[in-house]
């Protein structure tokens, strides 16, 4: 069956709409590079890398967050909004590392939390030191305990972390954290809160920042009178995922949209396409089409490609899907296939080296498909998950509550050297890393790469220049094409074909009555010609 998706219309880089089909390249700083070394990565160390970004060819960086924190969840608990925490620099470092992205026509999106701050927010500390019903504590959740003497939570809700989601504080009261008990909630129906974070939004826009992620985008609002979910789990049980069907009612409540209504005009104010991408797990396209718009956010993630399985009918549907969803909001979808928070795709599909082709014949895949794309640093090396990592030196916080754990997708980048230097995280090979890089990623590093035309750093290199080059890729339609069983083939015009093979087979292109000229495929090809299982090629048409 053919379907054609009308999608929208392809962008040049000095339209405002750059982000429609942008390719982003997400910097997780303490892991990205140490100009210093103290084993942390920092702003610095970011600056020094934009040159080997502009190289690898992507638009945009999006750093998480670099904040003044505790870092008791990787800088996703803020102290203060306004500042660099001095392990990743100073302000003047981020202006500077800024000004040279720009230079390099790289555009710069900052991670926003703003569904919860630190514990050690000076608003929170205040909140402690005062009284129950106080000015302080109404920036936050806090709550009079059930029981007897209030010494039950006030509902059920529990921490997407695990355990539940409420702490006791030494005069009785409770105060909620959907996170970390380090990460209070911020009580988004107090008026100072939203003049607080509509400023916070202009003192990064006034640097010069060119958009935002918005973190937990669904969670600021929860619903009135904090109704219990409905059921129990031990103490360190895990009932709550971010991505479900389940309405939750501490999620996706509907007057979260009037504060992207408070936000979308600031935004607008600014010159040069300033943008937001919501990081929103919701139900359905419907509901999340509701957080998109001319008055709200620009883009939503889109996960579902990202927990696909590498299949061709799991992709084919979540690609229909995701197309419809662009076509019901009026915005193009972003594709995504890892990031901080999810394993690596090389171990999600197999790791060594059936993860590693697959990976690259999904990344193909992804970057050939309308809309914009985020990549994950690292990825762009065939990094695999890290999975062995010494207990005690693991920090999520997840970890210690029910033993799952995101720091194997953050250990340090390998730049180049041997294990025993360290892989230059830093450039003088100084410092240990906050995490340990395996061994085998000697063979891994971006230098080790460099010279090699078939390797997956060269790879990504050559995709991203042919998105460029070639007006079909980015913005435009798409056209399924019919072919064989376990393969993936459809058209983007001007004049390019894509054509997936995940089956358990060779494929030649006469089966699919193809007969262009091969633009890039994603690993070698058979003396023949013929496509092999696990590969995507782009061809002329």
């Amino acid at each position: 069956m053919r379907r054609t998706w009308k999608g929208l219309p392809v962008t040049t880089q000095a339209n405002d709409d750059w982000w429609r089909d942008a390719v982003v390249y997400q910097i997780y700083p303490r892991s990205f590079a140490d100009a210093d070394g103290d084993g942390t990565g920092d702003l610095q160390g970011v600056r020094g890398k934009l040159p080997y970004l502009r190289e690898l060819g992507v638009d945009a960086v999006w750093l998480s967050p670099f904040y003044t924190s505790p870092l008791a969840d990787g800088g996703y608990d803020v102290a203060d909004y306004r500042d660099v925490d001095p392990r990743f620099g100073t302000l003047a470092d981020f202006d500077a590392m800024m000004k040279d992205a720009h230079a390099l026509n790289i555009r710069i999106i900052v991670d926003l939390v703003p569904n919860h701050s630190s514990d050690q927010h000076v608003w929170f500390r205040q909140a402690l030191a005062a009284a129950p019903g106080s000015a302080e504590r109404e920036r936050y959740m806090f709550r009079e305990g059930k029981g007897e003497n209030g010494e039950l939570p006030p509902n059920d809700w529990e921490s997407i972390f695990g355990g539940r989601a409420w702490t006791r504080v030494p005069d009785g009261q409770w105060y909620l954290h959907l996170f970390a008990p380090e990460q209070p909630d911020l009580n988004w129906e107090n008026p100072e809160v939203r003049a607080e974070f509509r400023d916070v939004l202009r003192f990064w826009l006034d640097r010069g920042v060119d958009g935002f992620r918005i973190d937990v985008a669904h969670g600021m609002i929860k619903e009135a009178g904090l109704p219990s979910v409905g059921r129990t789990t031990d103490e360190g049980g895990r009932q709550v995922e971010m991505l479900g069907s389940e309405r939750l009612p501490y999620f996706d409540q509907d007057g979260v949209h009037d504060i992207y209504r408070e936000w979308r005009p600031i935004l607008d104010e600014y010159p040069g396409g300033r943008m937001a991408v919501a990081e929103a797990w919701v139900e359905s396209p419907e509901r999340l089409a509701r957080y998109i718009g001319a008055d709200e956010l620009h883009q939503a993630f889109n996960f579902d490609f990202m927990m696909a399985d590498f299949d061709p009918a799991s992709f084919r549907t979540i690609i229909d899907k995701s197309l419809a969803e662009a076509d019901l909001v009026g915005a193009p979808t972003t594709w995504v296939l890892s990031n901080h928070d999810k394993f690596r795709h090389v171990t999600r599909y197999g790791d060594g080296e059936l993860g590693l082709r697959r990976a690259r014949a999904a990344t193909q895949l992804m970057l050939a498909l309308p809309g914009s794309a985020y990549l994950y640093n690292g990825e762009e090396l065939g990094l695999n998950e890290v999975l062995d990592l010494p207990d005690e030196l693991r920090e999520d916080p997840s970890f210690q509550r029910t033993g799952e754990s995101r720091d194997g997708c953050r250990v340090p980048l390998p730049w180049g050297g041997t294990a025993a230097e360290g892989f230059r995280f830093n450039p003088d090979g100084l410092g240990t890393p906050w995490l340990p890089q395996p061994a085998k990623w000697e063979a891994l590093t971006a230098q080790a790469q460099e010279s090699d035309p078939d390797s997956t750093l060269n790879f990504y290199r050559a995709a991203l220049r042919l998105r460029k080059e070639l007006p079909a890729l980015g913005g435009g339609t798409l056209t399924w094409l019919d072919a064989p069983e376990g393969v993936l083939a459809f058209r983007r015009e001007p004049g390019i074909v894509v054509v997936v093979n995940i089956a358990d087979r060779a494929v030649d292109l006469s089966e699919l009555s193809l007969t262009g000229d091969i633009l890039l495929s994603s690993g070698p090809l058979h003396t023949d010609g013929r496509i092999p299982a696990d590969t995507t090629v782009w061809l002329t048409a």
